[in-house]
């Protein structure tokens, strides 16, 4: 596979190759990500998001996107920019190869879901689209986090942006709790 590579805003000339993603060097490359990611993508640390089961291209445009300095974080910036293309095709593929899945408390009704997200995160977080991550499980303070930063402007995305931009800190609290209380499972590959 050819990628183009874009670094500090220039496009590089030419191609680099890239092989296949290999699940077992995606797993060596996941012992860097989990002290705070979970070998298997379930974060033990409130502060990191849950990685297992997201779609493989999320997890690949995330890393990219720190490695290009598109987005900030004073260690993922640290550990993907120390990531070749490969490590990161390899990582994301391990990752993406476990299974998430998440229900709802039986006290909660699906008609209350978050009508904002549902098209693209599910109902109970669980992502309809490549490029949206799933939300199950989380803690309420990570997503309220990632809102704000969305409805600031320091975090942006095509649809994000705008959807964050309309919502009021009451909302925003809303939703983080609705996702924070789903039931999340990660399964690794068999």
């Amino acid at each position: 596979m050819k990628l183009m590579y874009l670094l500090g805003g220039l496009m590089l000339a030419g191609y680099l190759e890239v092989g296949a993603a290999d699940l077992t060097t995606g797993r060596l490359v996941a012992g860097m990500c989990q002290t705070c990611h979970g070998i298997n993508g379930f974060a033990p640390i409130p502060i990191a998001p849950h990685i297992g089961g997201e779609p493989q291209s999320y997890i690949k445009n995330q890393l990219m996107a720190y490695k290009n300095s598109e987005r900030d974080h004073e260690m993922m910036t640290i550990i993907a920019t120390s990531l070749s293309i490969q490590q990161i095709e390899d990582v994301a593929a391990w990752y993406a190869s476990h299974t998430a899945t998440a229900r709802l408390p039986s006290e909660v009704s699906e008609a209350d879901a978050p009508s904002a997200c549902i098209s693209c995160h599910g109902v109970e977080g669980i992502s309809l689209v490549e490029d949206a991550p799933n939300l199950a499980g989380e803690v309420n303070i990570y997503l309220a986090t990632q809102l704000k930063a969305f409805r600031s402007g320091k975090r942006q995305h095509e649809i994000m942006t705008d959807i964050a931009a309309e919502l009021s800190d009451d909302e925003i609290r809303d939703i983080a709790n609705w996702y924070a209380n789903t039931l999340l499972k990660i399964e690794r590959p068999q």
